[in-house]
This record gives C-alpha cells, sequence and structure tokens, in this order.
C-alpha cells in the first residue's frame, strides 16, 4: 500500500477510538520492483499525532515468505499494546518454537551482512522468474494481473473454461494437475468470486522448471484451441447435415402431395 493509503487508515482508527488496526506484512520483503514497502510503523513515527494510536496498532510477521522457510512455522506479533502481547504470550505456549530452531534462527537473523545480501538477492530473483512466467503466459495466450511483489501471478485463464461455473473451474484445473502435471490453485480455493482465475507460483522451481511448465501449459492451450474448434466444426457441420436432411424430407412429400 502506498504512504497516502495508509495514512487514511491511520487517520481512520484516529477518529473510531475502539478501533485497532492490524498489518499483515509476511511479503514485505519480497518487493521486487517499485513502488517499495512502506510498514505502517513507519507512517506512525512519521507523524506527530500518533500518541493516541499506538497501541491501537499491530504487525504481524513470519519468516514463511521472505526467507523461505514455512516449514518452521515461526511468526511474530509486534505491538505495544500490554494486553495483546500477554495473550500472544499465553497463545503462543500451544505451539512452541523448538531450541534448534530458535538457536539457527537467532544465529542466522543476527548476521546483518547476510540477511542484507539475502534479501537483495531474492528480490532480484523474484524479479527475474516473475517476470519469465508473464512472458511465457504471454505465450500461451493467457494473461496475468500485475504486481510487484509476492511469490505469486493471479492468472486468467477464463476462456479456457467451457462455460462460465465454478464447476468448469475445477475441471479445468483437474486437467491441468492429471494432464499437465501442473500445481496450481484454482481461484475459488482463494475465494475469488468469478470462475476462471488461478494462482500460480514462481518462486518454488529452478528456471529451467519454470521454462519447462510454461511450455506445458503452451501445449496444452494449443491442444485446447483445436478441440475446441473441432468441436465447434463438427457442430456446425452436423446442423449443416440436418439442414439439408429436412430440406430433402419436406421436399419429397411436396412431391408426394403433388403427384397425388
Amino acid at each position: 500500500m502506498s504512504r497516502s493509503e495508509l495514512n487514511l487508515l491511520v487517520d481512520f482508527i484516529k477518529e473510531k477510538k475502539d478501533t485497532h488496526l492490524i498489518s499483515d506484512e509476511i511479503y514485505s520483503g519480497t518487493v521486487f520492483s517499485s513502488p517499495g514497502f512502506v510498514s505502517i510503523m513507519e507512517i506512525l513515527k512519521e507523524r506527530n499525532d500518533a500518541d493516541g494510536i499506538w497501541n491501537r496498532v499491530h504487525v504481524v510477521y513470519s519468516l514463511s515468505k521472505d526467507l523461505g522457510l514455512p516449514g518452521f512455522r515461526v511468526g511474530a506479533i509486534y505491538s505495544e499494546n500490554d494486553t495483546v502481547v500477554a495473550a500472544a504470550t499465553k497463545m503462543s505456549s500451544f505451539g512452541l518454537i523448538s531450541s534448534q530452531t530458535q538457536y539457527l534462527l537467532s544465529a542466522m537473523l543476527g548476521d546483518k551482512k547476510f540477511t542484507r545480501n539475502y534479501i537483495v538477492e531474492n528480490q532480484k530473483r523474484l524479479k527475474r522468474r516473475q517476470r519469465m512466467m508473464v512472458s511465457g503466459l504471454q505465450k500461451a495466450g493467457i494473461s496475468c494481473l500485475e504486481s510487484n511483489a509476492g511469490l505469486f501471478c493471479w492468472v486468467d485463464m477464463r476462456h479456457l473454461l467451457h462455460s462460465n461455473t465454478f464447476e468448469a473451474e475445477m475441471e479445468l484445473w483437474k486437467k491441468i494437475v492429471y494432464q499437465v502435471g501442473l500445481n496450481i490453485s484454482p481461484g475459488s480455493s482463494c475465494h475469488c468470486t468469478e470462475p476462471g482465475w488461478f494462482r500460480v507460483c514462481f518462486a518454488n522451481m529452478s528456471e529451467e522448471t519454470l521454462t519447462l511448465a510454461m511450455k506445458r501449459l503452451k501445449n496444452f492451450v494449443v491442444e485446447s484451441s483445436c478441440t475446441q474448434r473441432s468441436a465447434l466444426l463438427n457442430g456446425t457441420s452436423k446442423r449443416k447435415s440436418l439442414t439439408k436432411w429436412v430440406f430433402r424430407l419436406s421436399s419429397r412429400d411436396h412431391r408426394e402431395q403433388e403427384e397425388r
């Protein structure tokens, strides 16, 4: 979100005295092109009128996306609200992090040079992979929404549906998973209200694998288009044959009536 949008949110909760703002910044380190990431905490520090709302703004974060460590199940809550911190501390008792994991992460995150270099290199690679995927999708006749962060592309495959329904979306998804061999997520699993959209990850594979994936998808689209055209031509041919048969039949009946 832009600075102006974040400031609007702060203005809103400033007026609503009983409203809290939770900022999910789990993808903050994956921003690979402009505009850059701005934390809600930066906005509060820049403002001179934020004294009364610091305890109503909370940041949640995880190492799953930026560092690619979803299996570690490590997250954090940053808040100046004592009640929130106390509740989070008690809840953490049900999901404690092992001593070995804590030691590893402490050593890794304590290396400032490593973390800075890692984030910079990760952003470069994400940008390159995202461009590769967008280019591959375009060659296959598929578009996607523009993005500047994250690990996924929101891909538009509505033109590949045989009907504008979520049932058709699931049928297409099964073909892509079982026939093409690509594991993507249907939009309905992400609560999308329009069928035909898919979430495709570009960050969990090598460039060679991504190139192969785009090649498979392109071949699938070409085959699907040929199948649709063939079905359309067959349907047109059948309708023409039926029309001719009806015409011949009516002509024969007409001649028989004249002979009588």
